[in-house]
């Protein structure tokens, strides 16, 4: 009697217990994602600190730290494994315990295959397998334009890449200057490399480092790049204006029928000239041309002969105009120079340099805004500085008032052309303009 009582006792604790298992546990809807950490022992399990494992039918109960091959239905599965420091295609199909024969198949595609080979850390590969484990697909989201699946065919692999179609818009900014030029384009959400491609359109006529005023201020019209609503790239400036110290100076992309694109003004005028302004970005003037200045070392007076900007050791130097280099070396009081030769009588010196460009010597052709060189303190000087000096047939001129001739026009044979182009751009600009005018007033 004891006996049957003990078994009945015990009967009903195992129906109790399991009626306990199954109230614990509750479904999970389908096409939950389902995220569980890697078992530090089994280097085998699938990581889902890094791969997410969805299932499109027949909803996974886990009980914790189980694996999840175990609770798997005999169906598909998609795992969604984010790229981290460290990990290639061949590591992750390790880690995930895949087939390396189809990754060969993969990867020795001719066209596509390696795309596979260069995953960016922080994107995501979808990996489709089915019930053994075996890859049925692989995609590759490379950017927002292009995904590249590698999807199954019998006992190979095809791959397609999947696009979406850029578009190009034009966007619009007005900014006022309070401090920098940098910090405003900053201030207003511009891009840094659009502030920066602004500088280089006005360069010939605004010297950033010396004539920038607060409350200059700037309206440009440029290209975004989107996909839908979403902005993923940006083009170039086709359009612009800088008011510097009351006087406004506009210019305009032109794309002639070679394909080669150049900023002009209105009038067709170039942007470009001979020389630039300045030998250094954003660089401030901290001894003028003088012919009677008292030199800081010598201690007596002592004609300046150039321009000195003051920037630290290893800043980038860049030629005014193009030409040759003529002279690169160490000169006395100079340090080390570089002279470059533009033609038509024009000279230039940059002194007093930490280091040269590498593979440029002397007998070097080089372009305007060509690195040469780095802004350092050897010779005589008493900081890290650069000292530029301007030569017109041989005599020193001041870099900041010389007059040099500009660069060719607009030909008249393209001027119908260029009207036709830049017309509707310059009209963007105005647009801009009388937006941001209205705007004003409103806030009056």
């Amino acid at each position: 009697m004891k006996n049957t009582y003990k078994s009945l006792f015990l009967g009903i604790g195992t129906a109790l217990a399991t009626g306990a298992s199954f109230a614990l546990i509750t479904p999970i809807p389908a096409n939950t994602v389902i995220n569980q950490a890697k078992s530090d022992t089994d280097n085998n399990a699938i990581n889902l600190a890094n791969a997410n494992i969805a299932s499109n039918d027949n909803p996974t109960i886990l009980a914790s730290n189980q694996r999840i091959e175990a609770q798997q239905p005999d169906r598909d599965k998609t795992i969604f494994y984010k790229v981290k420091q460290g990990d290639s295609i061949s590591t992750i199909f390790n880690d995930l315990s895949l087939n390396t024969g189809d990754l060969h198949k993969i990867l020795h595609n001719r066209k596509l295959g390696k795309q596979f080979t260069n995953l960016d850390v922080g994107k995501s590969l979808s990996i489709k397998v089915n019930s053994k484990n075996e890859l049925l697909e692989l995609s590759y989201k490379k950017d927002d334009t292009e995904t590249f699946v590698a999807a199954r065919k019998d006992s190979d692999f095809v791959i397609k890449i999947h696009s979406k179609p850029l578009e190009t818009r034009y966007a619009t900014a007005h900014v006022v200057i309070r401090s920098s030029l940098s910090k405003a384009g900053k201030n207003a959400g511009l891009p840094g490399n659009l502030t920066k491609r602004l500088a280089d359109i006005f360069a010939w006529d605004i010297d950033f480092a010396q004539n920038l005023r607060q409350n200059d201020q700037f309206t440009v019209v440029y290209e975004e790049m989107v996909i839908g609503d979403k902005v993923v790239d940006t083009g170039d400036i086709v359009a612009a204006e800088f008011v510097n110290q009351g006087k406004a100076h506009q210019a305009v992309r032109y794309k002639d029928k070679d394909g080669d694109i150049n900023y002009y003004t209105p009038k067709g005028e170039g942007m470009r000239k001979a020389f630039l302004s300045n030998p250094l970005d954003f660089a401030k003037i901290s001894s003028p041309f003088s012919l009677h200045r008292n030199h800081p070392i010598l201690n007596r007076i002592r004609a300046h002969t150039g321009v000195d900007y003051a920037a630290s050791t290893g800043t980038p130097v860049k030629s005014t105009g193009d030409g040759k280099i003529v002279y690169q070396g160490t000169k006395g009081g100079y340090g080390q120079l570089v002279m470059v030769d533009h033609g038509h009588g024009y000279t230039t010196v940059y002194a007093h340099l930490s280091n040269f460009q590498k593979n440029l010597q002397s007998g070097d052709s080089v372009k305007q805004g060509q690195v040469i060189g780095y802004v350092g303190q050897t010779g005589l000087a008493t900081g890290p500085h650069l000292h530029y000096e301007f030569l017109v047939d041989g005599v020193h001129k001041d870099p900041m008032t010389a007059k040099v001739t500009n660069a060719m026009p607009i030909n008249k044979a393209l001027q119908a052309h260029f009207k036709s182009q830049t017309k509707p751009l310059l009209a963007q600009l105005e647009q801009a303009k009388t937006t941001m005018l209205a705007k004003n007033g409103d806030q009056d």
